[in-house]
């Protein structure tokens, strides 16, 4: 262990084997007690043990020590650092290398609202406020619920005891194997938690004891749940293990259709990696608090209940498609994180790259092909990997996080996305079949047990007899990705690598890397066919490539490497051509990628905003939702950067309506029974795009739906895929009577889908004052897991322009001291910076915080400062190019209505 990872990092004197822990809940107190007794193996000779605990007082600790035949009472001489969160006990005797000895510590605690560690959720039963319990450790905070050797690598069994009222569920990682009142149990260590308190109406769950694994993912949970059932048959052993789902009493009817995915993609899963799930049950638990989407807990997933929750009489397919993808990413952690975690932190990637591709791609392509996931995997995950990590203030996927203060910023997308992106250029490169028996190598080898990156490369190169290490390292240990600029040549294509910034061209201090790029290159053959070279590779800085320059051709086909591809403003323009042609050569994948490529390279300065404007107007007869999307999102990015030009701002808003409103005449408002779930994505968002940019008959017929909906109190008249589009034209055309309805539509929910639209769309108002009133719920009535709703909302709420983050720096200690320890600082700090575009915003921003602790900030900061400055530049580089071709375009097209 280096000098700066013993600073942080527990010392290695001792090891725990075995867990036995006693939790005792009050939910009338808001209160818990605990009893942990801690197996430990003694490594080296010590006379001191130093532990992970915080938030909790310690009423008793003792030490026994095997080999001692003593047990020492040393409550006395332990001290406690609370900025390291640790206890160290001192002991009046050695123990000595190669003994065991066991560690009790009782203590108690209050629950709160926190989202972290062992807290309360609250919520409404027939008007009256009840309270449940649940856990989220991930990733420092279960020394917050007991003492333990908080770090990933430090796995032992666990064996939980629960002592909780009559009227209440206990649940945990695993099955309960016994449930009884406190006389009967007849523990006299549940007794001591009681003092001299009546036990009359309490009970003891007991449950099995766990395989090996790490303090993260150990949960537990106390409420008055119901449940809905299902079950699955393993196809490696025959063995059937019983799925359950629990949530409230409010929501348990809504919870079928994730129970069924879980039981769709299990045996997938099994199939895949062929290695059996190993614990009896698996379970999930829906609560109405929840900081992050989703916890992979093992046997346990908790989350939120947008992430599990649908009407199943109006289910929408966007909230279908998050719930698919949640439930399928967290099964998936059952394997990697759980049966296999990272040694450390900076490994996490390889717990949530792998989540990410195989539950919301590989697997949940098994059960729902008409998805089309491989390419919505392109717009969902890539896009987002890439626009984060083209800046100069990125960090590679495998980043060093000694310090548990930093280990909050890399849940990101470049620790989620980029390592899904690369693992997905990884197994077309190496073809998917061999890639996954690779990946199965790999996990049969660390059952149980921890592993580094190596040691994937290892499983995979033993499967493909590639040279896995060599082609992926600079992948994962070097920050940022290329821009490859292919020009023609007599004989075909000359290929260059350099890095990519959004800032504009790269430093020769900034270019320093090599990558091993897989080229895909498309071509066409000497009968005409289309073939894709998946074996090109550029492993130095410049290359060419014979082919045919005069038939079709591409770089990066499918989209499935990470990087951009900078043709020359000839070839593009004939790709545009090609993307716009009925009968394209191109996929779809191919296609959104090129409208992606396009503006996001002239936004960085390397091309000509006015091109990649050319390339999305030409998409007229264009039918594939996905290109639309990604159409749609370049125009968005201009839009927001664009929002204080006069007339720019309206020009992009009329392209906007130029492009989505015939599609909206020519799909109609109606979701057919039946119908193709690419159709109706469009439909959707060909309805929310012309809205937004002000469309007079979009805006019309949504406005009289909204209308409908505050005078009855009902959206049944409206398609549940419409339901957001409403609120938020609703919210933005409407005074305080519409915000009120919004509001109602938030606090007392028909549904997660209409909650959330609720409150996203009262902050879209126009209205200064109920602007305020939307900022304002923050430091009253919102829970804390919503609050960066709101800062994304009001952030691109172009009439509040800056105030959403006057509002954040105003009140900046408040608001992070509500969210200490949660994901949600950097959520706001993203939110309130959406619509900053001048060197000045970036200037205030850097004064506000030069005298302050940003620590905990210290990734997003300088990623937030990067994306201002970057968008300023891409203002002052192309105001003219882009004032001129909206000129040439307004003479020669007809401007659709605007409101």
């Amino acid at each position: 262990m280096s000098i700066t990872d013993a600073k942080f990092r527990l010392p290695t004197n001792v090891k725990p084997v075995h867990y036995n822990i006693i939790i005792k809940t009050d939910l009338e107190k808001l209160e818990f007690q605990g009893l942990a007794i801690i197996n430990l193996e003694v490594l080296e000779d010590t006379s001191s043990l130093t532990f992970n605990l915080s938030h909790a007082t310690t009423t008793e600790i003792s030490v026994h020590s095997e080999n001692l035949k003593t047990e020492q009472i040393e409550t006395a001489k332990t001290s406690f650092d609370e900025k390291a969160e640790r206890a160290t006990v001192q002991l009046s005797n050695v123990l000595t290398k190669g003994s065991k000895a066991q560690l009790k510590v009782q203590y108690e605690s209050k629950l709160t609202d926190s989202l972290m560690g062992y807290y309360y959720s609250t919520y409404q039963d027939q008007g009256v406020k009840k309270q449940y319990t649940l856990t989220q450790f991930e990733s420092t905070a279960a020394r917050r619920a007991f003492p333990c050797w908080d770090e990933p690598l430090l796995k032992a069994t666990y064996s939980i005891t629960l002592v909780s009222r009559d009227n209440t569920v206990n649940l945990s990682n695993m099955p309960a194997i016994s449930e009884q009142s406190i006389k009967a149990s007849g523990l006299s260590e549940v007794q001591k938690l009681f003092k001299n308190e009546d036990t009359a109406g309490w009970k003891v769950t007991r449950f099995e004891t766990t395989p090996p694994m790490s303090s993260y993912i150990v949960a537990f949970a106390n409420g008055p749940f119901k449940y809905l059932e299902s079950s699955y048959k393993s196809p490696l052993s025959g063995k059937t293990r019983a799925l359950r789902i629990y949530a409230t009493s409010d929501l348990i009817d809504q919870a079928q259709f994730g129970l069924d995915v879980k039981a769709k993609v299990l045996p997938h899963y099994e199939r895949v990696f062929d290695v059996e799930f190993p614990l009896p049950k698996l379970d999930t638990l829906v609560a109405h608090d929840f900081d992050a989407g989703a916890m992979e807990n093992w046997g346990l997933i908790t989350g939120r209940t947008n992430a599990y929750l649908v009407d199943p009489k109006r289910a929408d397919i966007t909230a279908l498609q998050q719930i698919a993808g949640t439930q399928s990413h967290e099964v998936a952690h059952m394997w990697f994180g759980n049966i296999t975690t990272m040694s450390w932190w900076d490994n996490l990637w390889l717990n949530e790259g792998f989540a990410s591709l195989m539950g919301e791609v590989i697997i949940l392509n098994k059960i729902y092909p008409e998805w089309n996931v491989y390419s919505s995997f392109y717009a969902d995950h890539t896009e987002e990997a890439l626009t984060l990590d083209a800046k100069p203030s990125s960090h590679p996927i495998q980043v060093d996080v000694p310090d548990a203060n930093d280990i909050g910023q890399i849940f990101d997308a470049l620790s989620y996305s980029k390592a899904a992106a690369v693992l997905r250029m990884l197994s077309v490169y190496a073809g998917e079949e061999k890639f996954l028996k690779g990946v199965s190598i790999y996990l049969k080898k660390h059952l149980y047990a921890n592993s580094v990156a190596e040691d994937l490369w290892n499983g995979i190169q033993e499967a493909t007899n590639l040279d896995i290490p060599a082609l992926m390292t600079n992948w994962i240990s070097k920050i940022g990705f290329p821009v490859i600029t292919v020009t023609e040549t007599p004989e075909g294509i000359h290929i260059r690598q350099d890095r990519f910034l959004d800032t504009g061209k790269a430093s020769d201090a900034d270019n320093q890397t090599i990558w091993q790029v897989p080229l895909f290159i498309m071509k066409t053959d000497a009968d005409g066919k289309t073939v894709i070279d998946n074996q090109a590779l550029l492993t130095t800085r410049e290359m060419t490539y014979k082919l045919d320059v005069n038939k079709p051709w591409k770089l990066n086909a499918g989209a499935v490497g990470f990087y951009r591809v900078l043709y020359t403003p000839d070839r593009l323009s004939k790709l545009g051509a090609e993307v716009a042609s009925p009968n394209s050569v191109l996929s779809v994948t191919d296609r959104l990628s090129i409208v992606s490529d396009a503006m996001v390279l002239a936004s960085s300065g390397l091309a000509k905003t006015s091109g990649a404007l050319t390339v999305i107007d030409s998409l007229r007869s264009e039918s594939q939702y996905l290109v639309w999307k990604s159409s749609g999102t370049q125009l968005s990015r201009l839009s927001q950067t664009w929002w204080e030009e006069n007339p720019g701002s309206d020009d992009v808003k009329a392209l906007l309506r130029s492009v989505f409103t015939p599609i909206v005449r020519k799909l109609g408002y109606e979701y057919p029974k039946g119908e193709n779930v690419e159709t109706s994505q469009l439909r959707t968002l060909a309805i929310s795009s012309a809205a937004g940019a002000d469309s007079k008959e979009v805006i019309s017929k949504l406005k009289g739906w909204f209308d409908e909906f505050v005078a009855t109190g009902s959206d049944m008249h409206i398609p549940p895929d419409l339901i957001r589009s409403t609120y938020i034209t609703g919210g933005r055309y409407g005074g305080k009577r519409e915000w009120d309805a919004l509001y109602k539509a938030y606090c007392q929910p028909i549904n997660p889908t209409s909650q959330n639209a609720g409150l996203i769309a009262l902050c879209r108002t126009k209205d200064p004052e109920l602007i305020e009133k939307s900022l304002n719920l923050m430091l009253e009535e919102l829970p804390t897991q919503d609050l960066y709703k709101v800062f994304f909302s009001v952030g691109l709420n172009v009439t509040a322009g800056r105030r959403m983050m006057e509002f954040f720096l105003a009140n900046y200690d408040a608001l992070c001291k509500r969210v200490d320890g949660t994901f949600q600082v950097s959520y706001f700090l993203r939110g309130a910076s959406a619509l900053l575009n001048s060197e000045k915003d970036a200037q205030n921003l850097e004064a506000f915080f030069k005298d302050r602790d940003t620590s905990k900030i210290s990734l997003i900061l300088p990623q937030t400062l990067d994306t201002i400055r970057a968008r300023a530049a891409w203002l002052e580089r192309s105001r003219d190019d882009v004032s001129e071709w909206f000129e040439t375009w307004k003479k020669v097209n007809e401007i659709e209505p605007k409101l």
